[in-house]
């Protein structure tokens, strides 16, 4: 009995990760402390891995040619869109999206995009970084 899987798992021991490694090669006590170590000169970060081309990331919105249809929010799963009835226009809530792009596609004036900026962490999630209605 042979296990199709069993080549797959051992090729890739040997592969190198996909995703960004953690800041720091082992676990700190506190993130601040290493932080400032850093900041001292102390400790070094790893160096974070280049965006992909076509990476889907924080939502940008050109609010001037927006004419308020209301379909981004129609097609969006996340309801991270909340329309803003006395301006025509629309507030994204960047925490609650997930980088679908259904947005992107169905706006008529295409001025909706996803950006390759995906560093969206905060430990707000209403923190004024994280809307997107400008």
């Amino acid at each position: 009995m042979t296990f199709p899987i069993v080549p797959d798992l051992l090729s890739s021991l040997f592969k190198k990760p996909n995703t960004n490694p953690f800041p720091a090669p082992q676990l700190p006590p506190t993130v601040t402390g290493l932080l400032d170590e850093v900041n001292q000169g102390k400790a070094e970060l790893n160096p974070p891995v280049p965006a992909p081309e076509r990476l889907r990331g924080k939502m940008t919105y050109n609010r001037e040619t927006c004419i308020g249809c209301n379909l981004c929010i129609k097609v969006c799963p996340a309801h991270a869109i909340e329309a803003i009835p006395a301006v025509k226009k629309v507030r994204f809530y960047v925490s609650q999206c997930i980088q679908c792009g259904q947005c992107t596609e169905i706006c008529p004036k295409q001025c909706l995009a996803l950006s390759g900026e995906f560093l969206n962490a905060s430990h707000d999630r209403y923190d004024r970084s994280l809307i997107v209605e400008r």
